[in-house]
């Protein structure tokens, strides 16, 4: 199911579903909605802290059914990840986030959001950029283009960023479904596990992990029999996944494990954790992954609809 179509003159709610922020990221991420048109509103608890988290569970749980509940919203967008988002999940109500059709935009720790929506309410949501180091930071952190394209009615269309390599050429289509690897795997075993549609394009993104826990991720994925439902697979930048010198690298996990994988497999698409400007893509629409000397995504299905 599309979401709602997000742009000019949209109000978007701004939540903090994960970890605690700081007040100059938040003041500058609002300024950069508004000055891509959208009205940024937020309840106060948005503020709230306890301990590692930005607020108790039963807030954040409140905050976010409050905003899907607000018909006058046209997008969710969180401030930052960390750590948290799993926690709110027992208390949402997948068939009201369903009926409502509010666009969730984020990465890294709203994985577990995604997941939800994604495979448990079958709406589509937006991996884009949240406040924190992102939107606060302005173009020179994120691509406005892909953000904006993302939350309207229209298509990415064809997407080849600089650095997007080819680990397994070959060409597959399927709807596009993933996130942070240690979300997803972290979400195996409960009642929302990543559980993405057979022929699904998985997106698997990362940062800070060694390659040997990589691995081990990538092991969780098989046995659990994710990767057998996907038809390719596009793996993020990986920044900080390198052992020091580079002798053993994230990419060169990836290309060892997956080297009997039946399709296509990319490497470094500059979505969620990047070391380049973050570009936004929708979860849950149709794609064509496409390895070999030009390695691209092209995006059939615009994310929203009115």
């Amino acid at each position: 199911m599309k979401c709602r179509p997000a742009g000019t003159g949209s109000r978007v709610a701004i939540v903090a579903p994960a970890s605690p922020f700081k007040q100059e990221d938040f003041d500058a991420g609002i300024a950069e909605l508004r000055r891509l048109g959208f009205e940024p509103v937020f309840a106060e608890s948005v503020f709230a802290r306890e301990n590692i988290v930005a607020g108790s569970i039963a807030g954040r749980t409140r905050a976010l059914m409050d905003a899907w509940r607000d018909h006058g919203i046209d997008a969710v967008i969180a401030v930052r990840g960390g750590y948290g988002s799993v926690e709110v999940l027992p208390g949402l109500n997948a068939m009201e986030m369903a009926a409502a059709r509010t666009a969730l935009v984020g990465y890294s720790d709203i994985t577990s959001l995604h997941t939800f929506l994604n495979c448990h309410a079958g709406v589509v949501s937006i991996h884009g950029p949240m406040l924190e180091g992102r939107l606060a930071a302005g173009p020179s952190a994120y691509d406005p283009v892909s953000f904006l394209t993302a939350l309207s009615p229209q298509a990415l269309g064809e997407q080849a960023p600089e650095g997007l390599t080819t680990v397994r050429s070959g060409e597959a289509s399927g709807s596009l479904f993933g996130g942070t690897i240690s979300q997803l795997v972290g979400s195996l075993g409960t009642p929302w596990p990543f559980t993405p549609p057979a022929g699904a394009v998985l997106f698997l993104d990362e940062v800070g992990e060694r390659p040997y826990r990589i691995r081990r991720m990538l092991t969780q994925l098989q046995q659990s029999g994710v990767l057998a439902r996907a038809s390719a697979i596009v793996c993020g930048q990986f920044p900080r996944c390198d052992e020091p010198g580079a002798v053993i690298t994230g990419r060169g996990v990836v290309a060892d494990f997956l080297r009997e994988f039946s399709g296509p497999v990319l490497f470094g698409y500059p979505s969620g954790h990047t070391v380049t400007p973050l570009q936004t893509v929708p979860f849950g629409v149709a794609v064509r992954a496409i390895g070999g000397p030009r390695p691209r995504l092209v995006f059939d299905e615009a994310a929203a609809a009115a």
